[in-house]
């Protein structure tokens, strides 16, 4: 399967679903259309090859249990924003960059080598924190909604009430 095999309206489609979810979480896509569109064909592909979006920019095992934090929006999304101005394949980028008034440079990868993913998991499942243990991210509350997340930051956005970060509190 290639990106020759989707349909122009097709991904159309698709990017403008894209669009209105980004934009109904609070969320701006890059302003490049030909190159969003190329990255939305990219997620159409992984999505019949693995049945998940998987980010088209980087590696999946076509495994979704392993592949959890690279289903788009990845975990890395809102840490990447934050820094640099844009998500690492940078489909997604923060209001500076949509404006213009900065510019994109390269981001690294967040994503821990396999095996720190596979610690993280087996800590993270039911059962695998107890004595000597502890959570391995923070939890965070909206103080709006109550919406919890385990991330390193809070979300940008609050996927529920759209609260800004600043309106998160740690919560464990």
């Amino acid at each position: 399967m290639s990106v020759e095999d989707i349909g122009e309206a097709e991904a159309e489609e698709y990017l403008k679903r894209l669009q209105r979810e980004a934009s109904e979480g609070g969320y701006l896509l890059n302003r490049d259309h030909a190159f969003i569109l190329s990255l939305a064909k990219g997620l159409m592909i992984n999505e019949r090859r693995y049945g998940y979006p998987a980010c088209p920019c980087r590696l999946s095992s076509g495994r979704k249990e392993d592949d959890l934090d690279i289903i788009c929006p990845c975990d890395y999304r809102d840490p990447d924003l934050d820094q640099f101005g844009a998500c690492y394949c940078a489909l997604y980028v923060s209001p500076e960059v949509s404006s213009g008034a900065k510019t994109v440079g390269s981001i690294p990868e967040r994503r821990p080598p396999r095996q720190e993913r596979a610690r993280i998991a087996s800590v993270a499942k039911p059962g695998g924190i107890g004595p000597g243990f502890s959570v391995p991210l923070p939890v965070w509350r909206c103080k709006v909604c109550g919406y919890l997340c385990a991330r390193e930051q809070p979300p940008l956005v609050c996927p529920v009430c759209k609260a800004k970060k600043d309106r998160f509190e740690r919560f464990l």
